[in-house]
């Protein structure tokens, strides 16, 4: 969005740094991110809100 690549964050991370990373690529701050991405897996039976992180993790490379 801001011409910066989409990376999971090294400083910015709680488990792997998927929302930390989504969260400075967007220019949002991480714990609003976070609260945000939580209230909308809980309201999609949590499920795919799980299973699409677990993917992320894995495919976003790590910043520098």
């Amino acid at each position: 969005m801001n011409g910066k690549p989409l990376t999971r964050s090294k400083s910015d991370k709680m488990l792997f740094g998927v929302c930390g990373g989504i969260a400075r690529w967007l220019g949002w701050d991480s714990t609003l991110f976070r609260v945000v991405y939580v209230l909308v897996s809980i309201c999609s039976a949590a499920f795919p809100g799980i299973l699409v992180y677990i993917i992320l993790a894995i495919v976003m490379p790590v910043s520098d």
